[in-house]
């Protein structure tokens, strides 16, 4: 069974595969059927759809409420 992987909007997430530019962070930015995230490093955003996103997505780094 896998660790718990939820996520909620502008939580900061830990994807499998790193950016080209060097950071593993990403931020959510916006939730539904797709994911958008924003890169922590140099801002770049990706939108994907939620399942590749929930199999890529390795652990959620910072809460939201934790900021």
């Amino acid at each position: 069974m896998q660790a718990n992987k939820e996520f909620h909007l502008h939580d900061v997430v830990e994807m499998k595969k790193q950016h080209p530019c060097g950071t593993n962070a990403w931020k959510v930015i916006r939730v539904g059927a797709d994911i958008r995230i924003k890169c922590e490093g140099c801002g770049h955003s990706v939108m994907i759809p939620r399942r590749e996103f929930e199999k890529k997505m390795k652990k959620v780094l910072v809460h939201h409420e934790e900021q």
